[in-house]
């Protein structure tokens, strides 16, 4: 497990507190607002608090239990599968297959990410083939272990959220984070229609409906739209031919539209030929088996991601993974009371994007300091960001090096939070800074000086074999 070095003595203890004195004196001023702050030992044990027992906003720093939550549930090697399944045979002399068949999606986040890491439907169809697959006939049929089939924005989250990139629907259905990316790039002369450069899964540029036209000259006056019945988008204005091409990330609305044309662009990959028509027999999901899998990195990689980037759809869908399609978000809530003993907590998801979450700073740091201690938290803080890399970029200067602190970040509109380990000779700290106010950007600089403060002579937290006995948990 990961090495907590043992409790500061009392008079390094009375040095911090000093420091924290004067930090949030100055704080005060230059970021008024509501501050919840914890400083606790490695044991758990405050030896600096301001409002730490309110429960507060925690916006993504929820992703720290939700890591921990879905670890004890599933453990950290575990993986979500994507499989072909169904029941019956390829006829040998055309290669057709004879019997039903459906696409199997539970949610893995990974899923369908062109240049990210991650596995794709491709290499579900390529395993067709090579069982002797050279015909697929009947409708796309999705089915998941993981509840309803479908993807859907999550109601606890604000109307002003749901739709954009870091907010796109949640389930089963998961591709390339539900979110289509393509460019669009002139024609070949004036007059033509531009063209789809790139897609992103691959097979979406099919949902592409092209109405612009290349124009002479370098501007673009490009517009797009959804087609909500049909999944398509449309794109009109001009492009002009010697103008850059244009990005665009789309928030799918309807990841199983883009499933369909993303299947239909794997089997042509793979030399399959795929007839939608009625199915030829009935369903037998009882006698179907697995036909063909992929599965994604193990939990604990992902975890990391998630936590590093701070992604909404891999926080919701680790969720769904550990606490199933009904009442998750409870069974996350009973599993962090029961590692703390503390209620003051009450959340409604699993990415924190929901402002109806609520975690008091003293259930971050208790829960800091005993998840390591059970069966599920070897290393926990590995899974955590370092400093300088992804959201804690910013804290690539000012300690000695990465590692040093392993923290999660939390933003929403009016707060800022920060919660994490910061590595010392004389003691690891367990820190949660929570912040809810106007002044958001001096907020955030504030968290950050303390981290250096506090972390200026630091010492990188390793992951090691330590038993309680050698103090460590």
């Amino acid at each position: 497990m990961v090495a907590l070095a043992a409790a500061p003595a009392a008079a390094q203890s009375a040095a911090i507190n000093q420091q924290l004195d004067t930090w949030m004196a100055h704080t005060n001023r230059v970021a008024p607002g509501k501050w919840g702050v914890v400083v606790a030992d490695a044991s758990g044990h405050v030896i600096w608090q301001v409002n730490g027992y309110d429960p507060m906003t925690p916006a993504s720093t929820v992703k720290v239990l939700t890591t921990g939550f879905t670890r004890t549930v599933v453990g950290g090697d575990a993986r979500r599968a994507t499989r072909v399944v169904g029941s019956g045979h390829v006829d040998p002399a055309t290669g057709t297959w004879v019997g039903d068949w459906a696409l199997e999606l539970n949610g893995d986040p990974t899923l369908e990410r062109p240049g990210k890491t991650g596995p794709s439907l491709l290499q579900l169809a390529q395993q067709l083939a090579a069982m002797g697959v050279k015909q697929l006939i009947g409708p796309l049929t999705v089915t998941t272990t993981a509840g309803d089939p479908h993807s859907t924005y999550p109601s606890v989250w604000s109307d002003r959220d749901r739709g954009r990139t870091f907010a796109p629907p949640i389930g089963p259905v998961s591709l390339n984070e539900n979110v289509a990316e393509f460019r669009i790039g002139p024609g070949a002369r004036v007059g033509a229609r531009p063209v789809v450069i790139g897609d992103a899964p691959n097979g979406v540029a099919s949902l592409v409906a092209m109405l612009a036209t290349t124009t002479a000259g370098k501007t673009s006056h490009l517009g797009i739209s959804s087609q909500q019945a049909s999944g398509h988008w449309v794109v009109s204005g001009s492009i002009g031919l010697h103008a850059p091409s244009q990005y665009y990330a789309i928030v799918v609305n309807d990841p199983n539209t883009v499933l369909d044309a993303v299947w239909q662009h794997a089997t042509a990959a793979a030399g399959i030929k795929w007839i939608k028509s009625p199915a030829l027999t009935s369903p037998t999901p009882a006698n179907r088996r697995v036909l063909a899998e992929v599965v994604s990195a193990s939990l604990d990689s992902i975890a990391h991601e998630v936590n590093t980037r701070s992604l909404n759809i891999g926080a919701e869908l680790i969720l769904l993974w550990g606490g199933g399609p009904v009442d998750a978000p409870e069974k996350l809530m009973a599993h962090v009371r029961a590692v703390t003993g503390l209620d003051a907590v009450h959340l409604v998801d699993g990415s924190g994007l929901s402002d109806q979450d609520r975690v008091a700073p003293v259930v971050f740091t208790t829960y800091l300091a005993k998840f390591p201690l059970t069966p599920a938290g070897k290393d926990f803080p590995m899974l955590l960001a370092a400093n300088g890399s992804g959201t804690l970029k910013r804290l690539a200067r000012g300690l000695p090096g990465p590692g040093v602190v392993r923290a999660k970040t939390g933003t929403l509109d009016h707060v800022v939070n920060l919660v994490g380990y910061l590595g010392r000779t004389d003691g690891t700290l367990l820190i949660a800074m929570m912040y809810s106010g106007a002044t958001t950007a001096s907020a955030r600089q504030a968290e950050w000086d303390l981290f250096r403060q506090l972390g200026a002579h630091g010492i990188v937290i390793p992951p090691t074999e330590t038993s309680p006995s050698n103090g460590g948990p």
